[in-house]
């Protein structure tokens, strides 16, 4: 395919950006609320274009050490999953943990970035 310029994440941007700065100020009620729930999910798409190949990359690598052996990531969550419900890896292994932290931490770097920056900030 082709490369587009500018690319998604730079189109999805503007999108927000005009919705923000212009659309947002004239609405009022249901209107902007709704556009508020559309800004949240056009910048969701535009973290996930971002950070997926990272996040996906990363998340192979400790699958693959957890596991044992390199599959797709999606078969590494499912036999993972696996050895947890058979007690085939302790609950409480630090690896494990860690990759579960990791995880989430991913995935609300993508879902709601301000969530992760709000909870650095409790003491």
């Amino acid at each position: 395919m082709p490369r587009s310029i500018p690319d998604a994440s730079t189109l999805l941007t503007a999108a927000v950006r005009y919705l923000e700065q212009e659309l947002m100020p004239t609405l009022s009620g249901y209107h902007r609320f709704q556009t508020r729930v559309t800004v949240n999910v056009l910048n969701i798409v535009r973290r996930e274009l971002e950070m997926h190949e990272e996040h996906e990359s990363s998340e192979h690598v400790r699958l693959a050490a957890l596991v044992g052996h390199d599959r797709s990531v999606d078969t590494l969550n499912d036999e993972l999953c696996d050895l947890i419900r058979t007690d085939r890896v302790d609950i409480n292994d630090p690896a494990l943990r860690q990759h579960l932290i990791q995880s989430l931490a991913e995935a609300l770097a993508i879902n709601n970035p301000k969530w992760i920056a709000d909870t650095q900030n409790i003491s």
